[in-house]
């Protein structure tokens, strides 16, 4: 095993007193590289939380959040913008394209942010699409194109940074079943060619069949 991600111990409580919930209880958890681990679980079960933490979009309320062997939990808030662009890519269910730019257009604003100069980052953008199969929608704005097709775009644009850890909430809640597994299928295979690892939080029983590894939360605890 060699571990790229690791939970320690994590628990996040919003709220004081009598009105304190408890989203994440106690998980520690390993993530090693080139796996996809799916986490499951009912509505309600702290899934998008505990990611959010291993994210560092959340900072846990007690225990810690190690990046290749560092813990990173511990470090100021304003490192975590830093830390995401190194290493992570997002996707969500909601797609989060914007909606003024093109499929193209928004890959390059995180090759952008990655320092490439204008030519690359044209190319690369291109490739990205080209490897999702959307070349021919390089120019299309997100309302014209597909459900699909804008987590597509979502999955390029996770690529972008080339990071080494792909975190995605729900990957497939917007889309059709066939569509959902082709997204899946897309999300394991770069993993895969490209050494990354994955973390998927799904309610979709497809997902359990692309995974390497399986866990499930409930109340904020893992289960099993």
């Amino acid at each position: 095993m060699d571990p790229i991600l690791e939970v320690k111990n994590i628990t996040k409580v919003y709220g004081e007193g009598v009105t304190a919930v408890v989203a994440v209880d106690s998980v520690t958890l390993t993530l090693n590289k080139y796996e996809v681990l799916l986490i499951m679980g009912p509505s309600g079960s702290g899934k998008t939380t505990l990611l959010s933490i291993m994210g560092c979009i959340l900072r846990p309320t007690q225990g810690e959040v190690m990046l290749n062997g560092e813990v990173v939990s511990s470090l100021p808030e304003d490192s975590f913008p830093f830390i995401r662009k190194q290493y992570l890519g997002f996707v969500f269910q909601s797609f989060n394209l914007f909606p003024s730019l093109t499929a193209a257009e928004n890959i390059e604003v995180v090759l952008r942010l990655k320092g490439l100069n204008r030519r690359e980052i044209g190319l690369k953008a291109l490739a990205l699409l080209e490897k999702v199969g959307l070349a021919k929608r390089a120019h299309s704005y997100p309302k014209e194109l597909s459900g699909g097709e804008q987590q597509r775009v979502a999955v390029a644009r996770a690529l972008a940074g080339d990071p080494s850890i792909i975190l995605a909430d729900e990957p497939t809640g917007n889309l059709d079943s066939k569509t959902g597994k082709e997204i899946l299928e897309l999300i394991r295979d770069f993993a895969e060619e490209s050494g990354k690892a994955v973390v998927i939080v799904s309610h979709d029983p497809k997902a359990e069949t692309l995974a390497h590894r399986i866990v499930f939360l409930e109340d904020g605890r893992l289960k099993g």
